[in-house]
């Protein structure tokens, strides 16, 4: 016995990820044993994307094992920087990392020196070094990256996986 199969049009193109259903062309009827269904592959109208809150750009991304050695052995010419709030730096941060929160203080680097020591109490990072940030997931770490070469910083780089990515890696965490 032969099985009709009928194809409603989806409402929705995001609900189309390819599915695979027999296509038979509206009025005209098959015989079982004449015509087999074809299938007919629906691909999706809608792709997804993950899109970060700052353009991409050319600058260094590092990941874990990059920011393990540099968290073991600190180098004078690299500033590790933490953009996460205080309240998320005092439960943990990468050893070697200053806080500098962009959510709360997003003019930070923009200050001159003196008003930047007397907000943070210690000296604001070097434009000719490298500057390393991170956060808790990588999405403020590009904002501080972009406000960063906004103001002069040329060697900018990002840890996008971030404090999530260096606890699920079992990083050292170091607390205030």
């Amino acid at each position: 016995m032969a099985q009709r199969l009928v194809y409603f049009g989806l409402a929705s193109s995001a609900c189309r990820t390819s599915l695979r259903v027999p296509y038979v062309r509206p009025g005209v009827s098959r015989l079982a044993h004449l015509q087999e269904p074809r299938e007919r592959v629906l691909r999706p109208a809608l792709v997804l994307v993950r899109w970060h809150s700052a353009p991409s750009n050319k600058g260094k991304v590092y990941d874990f094992q990059d920011m393990q050695k540099f968290s073991s052995s600190p180098s004078v010419d690299r500033v590790l920087v933490d953009v996460r709030e205080p309240a998320e730096y005092e439960e943990g941060y990468i050893p070697g990392a200053i806080n500098i929160p962009i959510k709360s203080q997003p003019d930070a680097m923009f200050l001159p020196e003196d008003e930047f020591e007397d907000r943070f109490g210690f000296s604001k990072p070097d434009p000719e070094k490298e500057v390393v940030f991170y956060c808790k997931s990588g999405v403020r770490s590009s904002a501080a990256a972009q406000f960063a070469k906004q103001h002069g910083y040329s060697d900018v780089a990002e840890y996008r996986g971030s404090w999530l990515d260096w606890q699920k890696h079992g990083g050292q965490a170091t607390k205030p």
